[in-house]
């Protein structure tokens, strides 16, 4: 895979693919930032080296939001664009079929809040802001904001954070379960944190299984059960297409839980 672009920066190491956007000052997310992470995301789908990614801005700040330059005078036409593609974007790199963390330092606010909504999981500094403040600029959430935040902590905390525009710490925000861990030391400790647990998931367990787990929680929580039932009947039967269930069941059965090593395969 190429990974060559503008605005991001891609590494990968044992698997693990660290997506770093790099935008100073702030990582403003414009037009072209949005199409870039939305490429980015096809190409971490279908590279078979990465079985793990970490999203972040880097140690000082994730990304400070939507830049407002390109917005202030736009028609709602060029809006409906703009918004149309940061959409599919952030859903590509949403439904990227393995772990992804954000670490998040500094301020996420909102694009910077909605790119990390997209994440599996998200790791903070003690001195993150994250928040949706939109609503101070007489407009809404427009980047998946005010429909994956409710499914995320619930209608109720998702109406405060969106209705009041407020920041919020490390400590709240892991409260109301927007953050899932808060990283004690500096901004290269909360990296270090999120590519310690990504490499985990990218080397010991199985990459298929992992995969179908993630799509059928995910397309799952956006149907009927009924429906999410049968997702997850056929992701369970394609596992078993898969040199990696051989491993692991044979392996239950002669060594007991926990032992397997798969191959990924």
């Amino acid at each position: 895979m190429a990974y060559d672009y503008e605005f991001l920066k891609v590494g990968i190491e044992d698997g693990v693919a660290t997506m770093l956007l790099d935008r100073p000052k702030v990582n403003a997310l414009n037009a072209q930032v949005f199409l870039e992470i939305g490429k980015c995301a096809t190409e971490l789908q279908y590279d078979d080296e990465v079985r793990a990614v970490v999203v972040t801005g880097g140690e000082k700040v994730f990304a400070a939001g939507a830049d407002i330059k390109e917005m202030v005078d736009a028609t709602p036409a060029l809006v409906a664009k703009i918004i149309g593609g940061a959409q599919d974007s952030l859903s590509r790199l949403e439904n990227v079929m393995k772990p992804v963390i954000a670490a998040v330092n500094g301020f996420a606010l909102g694009g910077g809040c909605e790119l990390a909504l997209t994440a599996d999981w998200r790791f903070a500094g003690e001195t993150c802001q994250i928040g949706v403040p939109e609503i101070l600029l007489g407009i809404i959430p427009g980047a998946g904001g005010t429909q994956r935040l409710p499914r995320l902590i619930g209608p109720a905390k998702a109406k405060e954070m969106i209705f009041s525009g407020r920041f919020y710490d490390a400590k709240t925000a892991q409260a109301y379960g927007l953050i899932d861990k808060v990283v004690e030391g500096d901004g290269a400790a909360v990296i270090a944190e999120a590519q310690k647990v990504a490499r985990k998931y990218a080397t010991k367990y199985p990459p298929f299984a992992l995969a179908m787990a993630k799509r059928a929680i995910n397309d799952g929580m956006n149907c009927s059960i009924k429906d999410g039932l049968v997702i997850e009947a056929q992701g369970i039967a394609l596992c078993f297409s898969t040199e990696d269930q051989k491993i692991g069941m044979r392996t239950f059965l002669e060594k007991g839980p926990g032992q397997a090593e798969f191959t990924g395969k």
